[in-house]
């Protein structure tokens, strides 16, 4: 039976930076927060990014947490 162990996690706030014409796509610029505790949870992280999104200068477009898991048999 496999196990999965989190090892490793990551906050990502994501902008929009720009308008690409050419693709019609909207341009994101990412600000990665590593060496976030494994065991945050979600209402804590987006009270961080609350905290954090009025610092910045571009408007936010998505937050996204990243974990890296361990399986093992």
């Amino acid at each position: 039976m496999a196990v999965t162990e989190t090892i490793d996690s990551r906050l990502q706030l994501l902008f929009e930076s720009g308008y690409d014409e050419v693709n019609g796509k909207t341009l994101i610029t990412t600000k990665s927060f590593n060496n976030v505790k494994t065991d945050a949870t979600s209402e804590q992280l987006l009270a961080i990014a609350d905290a954090l999104v009025p610092l910045q200068t571009l408007p936010l477009h998505m937050i996204k947490r990243n974990d890296t898991e361990l399986i093992t048999a």
